[in-house]
């Protein structure tokens, strides 16, 4: 019985596990959350002033959410740059949970920014202000989209590299805004023609888009951090597994994300009589192709099983007696 945990192999001239890896996509998120945060700070801003100008409660709302956007960037900055540290005694997986954490505080900053924003909208609703510089605010409302777009594919694109849920809910969620910074110019377009309720009206609707992207991006975080995974990953690890010289079955399979980075473990069976050189190095194997085939996995603890004694179900100690203890079992 052997258990394979180490973090780098040494039997192929390239090295695959959590440091390497961690580095760059550290680095591509940071990078990712800088520039389409600057993005979307000069968009907010600019959105604020015409806002002053024109009175507008539509644009006001996609303003706030823009802003509020890029208060998120804080806890995802603060999540990468700790997933940069290495595990200690306390902490022996690291700190990429930290990221899930992050997303969740992304979450709660959606919310709070949809609150915001309903309540101004609720408020012009009952008390109308008239509406200035039409054609500013329809100009402010295309740089919003603009804005969030560019923010977005940076956002998306840098998540799906590195596998990062918080990432990939915050560049939808900017995606989603910049499609809700449309309803703005048509607000716009309906004071125009002489529908003053138009514009809080959209600004409602912005809201309702808000709350619909806290229900999705919500769903997903949540999920990482009851380490929920896709059942597919599953049945790709046994696949990948089997396919290791000298892999009889794979059993138990197992697998959390922390963070952007993945952690698997996992029982296969080898032939009885093998000596335990020979398992230690068909467990190597198995976590190499498994390090190949998933681009997200940082590590792979592989526990090997004689193949008449496969599975966890063969590991219990049946019930017995000892140190004076009640009868018992493990």
């Amino acid at each position: 019985m052997l258990e394979h945990t180490e973090s780098r192999p040494h039997f192929h001239p390239h090295t695959h596990g959590a440091i390497e890896p961690a580095v760059l996509d550290t680095q591509c998120g940071i990078r990712a959350v800088n520039s389409s945060s600057f993005l979307l700070l000069v968009t907010g801003v600019l959105q604020v002033i015409v806002v002053l100008l024109s009175n507008s409660a539509a644009l006001l709302a996609d303003a706030i959410h823009n802003l509020a956007d890029v208060a998120t960037a804080v806890p995802l900055w603060i999540a990468f740059v700790l997933s940069r540290w290495k595990p200690t005694n306390r902490f022996t997986y690291g700190y990429g949970r930290v990221e899930d954490l992050a997303g969740l505080m992304v979450i709660m900053v959606i919310t709070l920014s949809g609150v915001a924003s309903g309540y101004v909208a609720i408020n012009r609703l009952f008390h109308p202000q008239p509406i200035a510089y039409i054609g500013i605010v329809i100009a402010a409302s295309l740089l919003g989209f603009l804005g969030n777009e560019g923010a977005a594919m940076i956002r998306i694109k840098a998540g799906k590299e590195i596998g990062s849920a918080a990432l990939i809910a915050d560049g939808n969620h900017a995606r989603a805004d910049g499609f809700t910074s449309l309803g703005v110019l048509l607000g716009a377009v309906g004071v125009w023609l002489g529908y003053p309720l138009a514009d809080p009206l959209f600004g409602l609707l912005i809201t309702l888009v808000i709350f619909l992207i806290v229900w999705e991006s919500g769903k997903t975080v949540l999920s990482r951090l009851l380490d929920g995974v896709d059942p597919q990953v599953i049945e790709e690890i046994k696949h990948v597994m089997l396919e290791a010289p000298g892999v009889q079955e794979v059993t138990d399979v197992r697998v959390r994300w922390l963070g952007h980075r993945m952690h698997a473990e996992a029982n296969i069976a080898v032939i009885s009589d093998l000596s335990i050189e020979r398992g230690h190095e068909i467990a190597k194997e198995a976590r190499h192709l498994l390090l190949h085939h998933l681009n997200y996995l940082s590590n792979a603890t592989i526990h090997i099983d004689p193949l008449n004694a496969s599975g966890e179900k063969h590991h219990g100690i049946a019930n017995h007696v000892h140190d004076d203890l009640p009868a018992h079992s493990h």
